[in-house]
């Protein structure tokens, strides 16, 4: 036993579990936790708004593969870092959200002490995996352990840890902390796995499906889909898994191309919401389906006619195993047909402009392992399908929760994480300006990310849409900026400035090279833009 303050307990948890930065913005209820930061030499990045410090733990994360650690004020912290929780529930993320709590002679008693809700922990829990609070120091190491054993297994997400405000500095003789392992995953049933590999054996053209919960079986995938000739596609969390560089690692435009033929969809550690979900043409016509899921929720979400609940990378190995053992037809030449889908798909892109003319030169002059943020912007959306990617965790996205502004500073958790790697943010001028503040955390820390600011002076997709739907009436979506460059440069940020794609590689060479915070606008005349949205949702045929 030692003692321990309570927020002295919390980070020698923190330390067990080899976290070594956390990004946080202090305040009184959690002073006592700062300075136990500080006393344990931990790396702390401070933001200018709760919700960054969220976004970056959750690109740390990410760009990673390890938990990501952030510590706000309770109330309104917690709310404002809140839309960074709910994209690390949707995207599958381990977050850890350390906050504070009123004293514990306030708790539960509505006195409106400082920054109190009705039932933050209750509010918490409605939007992170698991979340609990420590009322004691000596109750930390459990807990603490517990909230990265919840994080780390079965599908991954955020977690949360609340102590109230003068726990934090109370001593109390406490336990060395703990370490807990991820709970065991379910082992593939080999009924359901022979079930699967008869699938696979009847089909003649099978497609495979991957989202983020098949980061780390791409070995196994790409075997299986040689094995069997099935192109491979992601939506957005799961690109890079099998890499574009491959010819069955397909964009979901080419992929789009072979689905009208696909018999079989194997889903791996994906929500299926490309084919599933209104973006692709339902298919009645006896398509058959496959589902490799951690989550046993999901297949009553949508029920396929092999369910294997697993994780991915086990199932798909055994899955492996036992097609090797059976015979299969697949239609001759499909490697052709694949390949053609492919060049097809990526002429037909091109009329998307300017975005897809910038994104083949940011593919150009960019690293294999470089990593890119998207953001809701015309060219963020571009992106899923226009920029090839060839590793998994090197294009970072907000999921489902397409959470408007998260990508700068999603970008600064993730260089952060992966300083050797260039980290480039694709942004819009609505977006980028949720978080403009953070480029004085760039500044302050040297987190030497690459800002790319397309500005078209509008919120684009919703000006297009209230356009075309609203017989024209525009309302709230036209925006009026600021001087990007002359903005950038106020906080200390090299900046240029880019009007045309002919510009832009000798701009991202020049932003590449600096190393430091940089930032690129690139101005769009508005209403430009060719919508990307026909290879995302492509219309009924």
């Amino acid at each position: 036993m030692t003692t321990l303050t309570g927020g002295e307990a919390i980070v020698s948890g923190l330390v067990a579990h080899g976290v070594d930065t956390v990004f946080g913005l202090p305040g009184a209820q959690v002073y006592g936790l700062f300075d136990a930061f500080h006393q344990a030499q931990l790396k702390v990045i401070g933001a200018r708004h709760e919700q960054a410090c969220g976004y970056m733990a959750f690109g740390y994360a990410r760009a990673s593969g390890r938990p990501g650690v952030f510590s706000v004020v309770p109330g309104p912290g917690v709310l404002n870092a809140s839309a960074a929780l709910l994209t690390a529930y949707g995207c599958n993320e381990p977050v850890l959200c350390v906050t504070g709590q009123v004293p514990t002679q306030f708790l539960g008693k509505g006195r409106g002490h400082l920054h109190e809700m009705p039932d933050q922990l209750a509010t918490l829990r409605s939007y992170v995996k698991w979340a609990d609070r420590i009322e004691a120091p000596a109750n930390a190491p459990t807990t603490v352990a517990r909230a990265f054993q919840e994080m780390m297994s079965g599908r991954r997400g955020p977690a949360s840890v609340e102590m109230p405000w003068d726990i934090f500095t109370q001593r109390a003789d406490t336990a060395a902390a703990q370490v807990l392992e991820p709970l065991p995953a379910p082992l593939p049933d080999p009924d359901a796995i022979k079930q699967a590999a008869a699938l696979i054996k009847a089909s003649k053209a099978p497609m495979i499906f991957v989202g983020s919960g098949a980061i780390e079986a791409g070995e196994e995938i790409l075997e299986l889909a040689e094995m069997i000739d099935a192109p491979v596609v992601a939506f957005r969390s799961g690109r890079g898994i099998v890499s574009n560089a491959h010819e069955l690692g397909l964009t979901m435009a080419a992929a789009y191309k072979l689905w009208a033929k696909t018999d079989l969809m194997i889903g791996i550690g994906t929500r299926l919401e490309l084919p599933t979900m209104s973006r692709w043409p339902y298919r009645p016509d006896g398509l058959k389906s496959i589902r490799i899921d951690i989550d046993p929720v999901e297949m009553r979400r949508f029920i396929s006619d092999a369910a294997i609940v697993a994780d991915a990378k086990a199932a798909t190995a055994d899955l492996v195993a036992a097609v090797s053992k059976v015979s299969h037809s697949r239609i001759a030449g499909r490697r052709g047909a694949i390949r053609e889908a492919t060049a097809t798909a990526l002429a037909e892109i091109q009329r998307v402009q300017p975005q897809m003319a910038y994104l083949n030169i940011l593919r150009e002059v960019l690293p294999a392992n470089a990593i890119v943020t998207d953001e809701l912007s015309q060219f963020g959306f571009a992106s899923w399908y226009g920029f090839p990617i060839y590793q998994p965790r090197t294009f970072i996205t907000s999921g489902y929760q397409g959470t408007l502004g998260s990508g700068f500073p999603t970008a600064l958790g993730a260089k952060v994480a992966s300083p050797d790697k260039p980290v480039v943010a694709i942004t819009g001028d609505g977006g980028f300006m949720f978080g403009v503040q953070e480029l004085a955390t760039a500044v302050q820390f040297n987190i030497g990310v690459v800002t790319l600011v397309f500005n078209n002076n509008a919120y684009g997709n919703v000006r297009r849409d209230q356009r075309e739907r609203f017989d024209g009436r525009v309302v709230a979506s036209d925006l009026v900026n600021p001087d990007f460059v002359k903005l950038a440069e106020s906080f200390g940020v090299a900046s240029a400035r880019v009007t045309a794609p002919d510009q832009f590689k000798s701009a991202m060479e020049k932003a590449l090279a600096h190393r430091g915070p940089y930032l690129i606008s690139i101005e769009v005349t508005r209403d430009s833009e060719v919508s990307p949205w026909a290879f995302i949702h492509p219309p009924k045929p």
